[in-house]
C-alpha cells in the first residue's frame, strides 16, 4: 500500500512467518469471577476470513478482546503466530500488537477530528514523517474504501456505513498482520452491508497474508465471506471448520442457529409462566 506498511520498518522481525494463526488453548476467559468462555481450543487459520459466530451475549467480543491483548486469560493461553502472547515479555506482546488493526462496531471515529485525520491517527501518534506525507497516505487507504471524496468530511456529516468504512481505512493503513472486526455489518441496511462484505473480500485479494477475524451473527454475512468459522454458545466452542462443514453439519443447535428458527419448547414455557391474573386484566383494559 505505502512505504509507511509496518513490513517495511526496521523493527519487522524478518523471521516472522507470512500467515499468522490465531490458536486458542485450554482458554477460559471472563470478567473477576464471572467466567464467559471456559475450555476454548480452536485455531483461526492464517492467511484467511475466519468468522466468529454465536448468539448475542456468547462471548465473541470477549473471545477479541483477549487476541487484542485488551483482557488477560482466567486460564489457558491465547497464541498468535505461534507465540504466547501472554507469556512474551511486554515489549515482545506489544511488538505483535502494533501489528493488528481493529474495526470497531461503530466505527470508533473521533468527532473532532476530519475524516482523514482520523484515518491518519495510527502514523500521527506512532511514526515520524512530514503532514503532507501523512495525509496522501491516509488519502490513498479511503480511496481503497471508496471515501476519498469526504476525506475532509466530519463524523457527524456521514452516514453509519460511511464512518464503518472510515473505521476500516483507519485500522488498514498499518497493513496490519491481523485485522480484526467487531460486528462490521451491525446496524447497516442489506445493500450497505453487502457492500462491508464485499471490501473485506477485496482486501483479502489484495492482502492475501492478512489474517482477517470478524465476530458477527449475521448469517448473511457469514456466507459471503467466510473461510473458517468458530461458533460459540453458553461458553463453549460448539463447532471450528469451514463453511462447507458447518453447512453440512447435523447439530440440532447448529441447523437451528442457520436456520433462524425459535425453539418452540422455550416459547411454550415462556407462555406458560405469565400470570393468568395479568392476562385477564389486560384483556379487560383492552375490551373496555
Amino acid at each position: 500500500m505505502s512505504e509507511f506498511s509496518l513490513r517495511n520498518q526496521a523493527a519487522e522481525d524478518a523471521s516472522a512467518p507470512q500467515k499468522w494463526d490465531i490458536t486458542f488453548r485450554s482458554l477460559t476467559a471472563g470478567y473477576g469471577e464471572h467466567v464467559v468462555l471456559r475450555d476454548i481450543n480452536a485455531t483461526l487459520p492464517g492467511g484467511r476470513i475466519s468468522v466468529i459466530l454465536g448468539g448475542s451475549g456468547c462471548g465473541k467480543s470477549t473471545l477479541l478482546r483477549h487476541i487484542i491483548g485488551l483482557s488477560r486469560p482466567l486460564g489457558g493461553s491465547v497464541h498468535i503466530g505461534g507465540k504466547d502472547m501472554f507469556a512474551l515479555p511486554d515489549a515482545q506482546a506489544r511488538r505483535i500488537r502494533r501489528r493488528m488493526g481493529v474495526l470497531f462496531q461503530d466505527g470508533a471515529l473521533l468527532g473532532a477530528l476530519s475524516l482523514v485525520q482520523n484515518v491518519a491517527l495510527p502514523l500521527t501518534e506512532h511514526v515520524r514523517l512530514p503532514k503532507a506525507v501523512i495525509r496522501e497516505a491516509a488519502l490513498r487507504v479511503l480511496r481503497l474504501v471508496g471515501l476519498e471524496d469526504f476525506a475532509d468530511y466530519y463524523p457527524n456529516q456521514l452516514s453509519g456505513g460511511m464512518r464503518k468504512r472510515a473505521g476500516l481505512a483507519r485500522a488498514i493503513i498499518t497493513e496490519p498482520r491481523i485485522l480484526l472486526c467487531d460486528e462490521p455489518t451491525s446496524g447497516l441496511d442489506p445493500i450497505t452491508a453487502a457492500r462491508m462484505d464485499a471490501l473485506l473480500l477485496s482486501l483479502h485479494r489484495r492482502f492475501p497474508a492478512m489474517s482477517i477475524v470478524v465476530v458477527s451473527h449475521d448469517l448473511d454475512s457469514l456466507r459471503a465471506i467466510a473461510d473458517h468459522v468458530l461458533v460459540l454458545r453458553e461458553g463453549g466452542a460448539v463447532f471450528s471448520g469451514s463453511l462447507a462443514e458447518l453447512e453440512a453439519c447435523d447439530n440440532a443447535y447448529l441447523r437451528q442457529f442457520l436456520r433462524r428458527e425459535a425453539d418452540a419448547r422455550d416459547l411454550a414455557a415462556q407462555d406458560g409462566g405469565s400470570d393468568p391474573r395479568v392476562r385477564r386484566a389486560i384483556a379487560a383494559w383492552l375490551d373496555a
